[in-house]
């Protein structure tokens, strides 16, 4: 695995450089052939899908995306907690990704089913990889407890789950989360990770530099087996992060 990390001056900065990984892979597909995301929340992504959305609406061929998601709150979809209603607003909403592209995680219908029901919609769709799907692209965030996807420290033996989606519990909210496991994610051809703000500076410093008790974190087990790992992170994110040139 190769990891590459990058630092932008700004979101839109961010989002351009994403932007561009996109149309690059996506250049070489042919007829017929499809692309697969699986879309993040949280108010990064939803600055990016925006950006995105706006700024790339000819540049990126749409209609060969496959979108999923890597995380869902259990919600309706009409919840404002909705990851899918974000990406919708923001993004689907506003560019030509055909319906029948878009696969969502249905949070309203019983946790453990729907985790069930959207693992074996993931592997009808993705070509499948020692018997576990890969995704072309996943975005991922990391929460300021290192957290990633819907995979909490207090559950970190859920990277491990031997399913492909899983049910989380958020640690405060006692929330429900259907969450994408760590074999799918280390898994895809690509991941990049998505963080801004100085609010997650002292996690991505103590992940990236391997800090005391990096390890028990689920954001630091994600190590892609075949292809790239990106930390993609604007200049508050990285401000505690000392030499990257050697973190590369």
């Amino acid at each position: 695995m190769k990891r590459i990390i990058n630092i932008f001056e700004t979101t839109d900065d961010l989002s351009q450089f994403v932007a561009q990984q996109l149309i690059k892979q996506m250049a070489d597909l042919y007829e017929g052939q499809f692309f697969s995301v699986a879309l993040s929340g949280g108010s990064t992504p939803k600055s990016l899908f925006r950006y995105l959305a706006l700024n790339y609406l000819e540049q990126i061929d749409w209609k060969k995306l496959l979108v999923f998601w890597g995380d869902e709150r259990c919600v309706a979809p009409e919840s404002d907690e909705s990851n899918y209603r974000m990406a919708r607003e923001n993004l689907l909403d506003l560019v030509p990704v055909p319906k029948e592209n878009i696969f969502r995680i249905m949070g309203e219908n019983d946790p453990a089913e729907e985790a069930i029901r959207y693992a074996e919609t993931v592997k009808k769709h993705l070509p499948s990889l020692h018997g576990i799907p890969q995704f072309d692209y996943i975005l991922l965030g990391l929460g300021e407890d290192g957290h990633t996807a819907s995979i909490f420290p207090d559950q970190i033996r859920l990277f491990q789950s031997n399913r492909l989606y899983d049910v989380a519990t958020h640690p405060q909210s006692g929330q429900k989360r259907i969450s994408v496991t760590g074999s799918v994610i280390n898994q895809a051809r690509m991941v990049s990770f998505i963080v801004t703000g100085e609010a997650k500076a002292e996690m991505v410093a103590r992940i990236l530099e391997k800090k005391p008790g990096w390890e028990h974190l689920p954001a630091s087990l994600v190590h892609p087996e075949n292809e790239l790992l990106y930390w993609l992170l604007d200049k508050k994110a990285a401000q505690n992060l000392h030499n990257t040139d050697q973190l590369n």
